[in-house]
């Protein structure tokens, strides 16, 4: 079965490369929390600095993402408590609220 088709809110095209981006219409944001709290994802290796940690995404617009990294996590870690949550409106977050 293949995937619905997208509702698409804005479309802009590059009349240059003829690359375009397409705002599309979600759900919501599935994220993975542990034990009812957010986290953060980091992965670096333990005997070289470099290049350096990198944080790794633990939230996704498409819920069967979410779950394939709770699941991975919650077998990494031999637990159960890795959930996913479905964020759907929140208080609005202005980047610099001091100006």
């Amino acid at each position: 079965m293949s995937r619905p088709k997208p509702k698409v809110l804005l479309d802009h095209v590059n009349q240059r490369t003829y690359r375009s981006e397409q705002v599309l219409e979600a759900n919501g944001i599935y994220a993975v929390f542990y034990r009812g709290k957010p986290i953060n994802l980091r992965t670096l290796n333990n005997l070289v600095s470099y290049p350096g940690p990198k944080y790794r995404k633990v939230s996704f617009s498409n819920p069967g993402h979410a779950h394939n990294l709770a699941e991975k996590l919650n077998g990494l870690f031999g637990c159960d408590d890795f959930k996913v949550h479905l964020l759907t409106e929140g208080p609005q977050v202005d980047e610099n609220p001091n100006g």
